[in-house]
């Protein structure tokens, strides 16, 4: 589990579009805290606080305690609203967490000794099937990230769901406990284009001699025009 991210914030006085504006102005980002059967809470997060952390993998699953005015929130990023040009963080959503809160998150999927894999030296590519898990499970243990070793994997070879070390009381949330979440393939994309590459010449030479052979009775058919 990763350490938790400290955020600061101030209370908003004003709700809706004109309060975030003002926010805004004052170079902050405007943000609502819900959820834990509590009333919502309009919030200005301090930009330099959090975001560095917005464009980091698994920043969804990232717990963060927030600090308003003195009174400290735990919660989890829930949605984010960036300006399309400059990419800068508009708005902010946070879910409000309890110590006994059960929520779903997206663990990514991490993958090592690719060095180690027979398959994957031979020209064999690494197919990933599920890039992140989703997952139900208390906050404080909430998986920073799960672990694929490649070691010793072969062309054609996969690794499942079920091959994984899954916590205990972290449950996976899928209807097929043992989906694929990755393979080793045999590098056919590569055979192909070699393969359409060397037949193009030959496709070419094969249109280029009906073309020679038509021209022949037509130098023949001129002569006798000539006579």
């Amino acid at each position: 589990m990763a350490e938790t991210t400290k955020v600061v914030a101030r209370k908003r006085d004003r709700a809706g579009k004109g309060g975030a504006r003002s926010s805004r102005r004052e170079g902050l980002i405007p943000a609502v805290i819900y959820g834990d059967k509590q009333a919502p809470v309009m919030i200005a997060v301090e930009p330099k606080s959090i975001e560095r952390d917005i464009h980091k993998e698994g920043f969804f699953n990232h717990r963060m305690q927030i600090d308003v005015d003195g009174t400290n929130y735990d919660v989890l990023p829930r949605d984010v609203q960036v300006d399309p040009v400059t990419d800068r963080p508009l708005h902010l959503d946070f879910l409000r967490i309890g110590p006994d809160s059960i929520i779903t998150v997206q663990v990514p999927v991490h993958f090592k000794n690719e060095v180690l894999a027979p398959g994957i030296k031979r020209g064999g590519v690494l197919n990933v099937v599920l890039h992140e898990i989703t997952v139900r499970t208390k906050p404080a243990s909430i998986p920073e990230y799960f672990e694929v070793d490649l070691t010793g994997l072969e062309i054609g070879h996969s690794v499942h769901l079920s091959s994984l070390a899954i916590p205990e009381d972290v449950r996976v949330v899928t209807r097929d406990h043992n989906a694929t979440v990755a393979s080793i393939a045999a590098p056919t994309v590569v055979r192909e284009a070699a393969q359409t590459d060397a037949g193009a010449p030959a496709a070419e030479g094969a249109a280029a001699a009906p073309a020679a052979g038509a021209a022949a009775p037509a130098a023949g058919a001129a002569a006798p025009a000539k006579k």
